[in-house]
């Protein structure tokens, strides 16, 4: 299952779902990773300066590590392919002819966008007409 590589595709079906989960992005060191539960990270990257994971809101003041912003997550629920090319200019394109930013995260079968809670709902509204935009094109 190598996923989708044709951008309008891509674009007519992304089919974005908003979660309701409020995430924030911390930066921790490998010795506070080691104390964080696996099964409760998102995402996680590593940085020269440290580990960056991606956890709710609920979990980073449970465990009373600093975090910056509170953002949601859109997920595009088609399969696109790691080497699909133009997916994420596009949709970064829309969002931002709209002054919202995204920060995103690609996994194996989706893509996932992080945006600022204030603003979700309109980026799941600009995203919704990007697709629909190339729906029947």
């Amino acid at each position: 299952m190598s996923g989708e590589t044709n951008l309008s595709v891509l674009l007519a079906s992304m089919e974005p779902v908003l979660s309701t989960q409020l995430y924030v992005y911390c930066v921790v060191s490998e010795r506070q990773l080691a104390h964080l539960s696996l099964s409760k990270i998102h995402g996680m990257f590593r940085e020269k300066e440290g580990v960056t994971v991606i956890i709710s809101k609920a979990y980073a003041q449970e465990a009373d590590i600093n975090y910056q912003g509170d953002y949601r997550c859109i997920t595009l629920n088609v399969h696109s392919s790691l080497e699909a090319v133009g997916l994420t200019a596009a949709f970064a394109a829309a969002l931002g002819e709209e002054g919202l930013s995204a920060n995103v995260v690609a996994g194996y079968y989706h893509d996932h966008i992080f945006v600022q809670n204030e603003c979700a709902d309109k980026a799941l509204q600009c995203l919704i007409k990007l697709s629909q935009s190339h729906q029947g094109a």
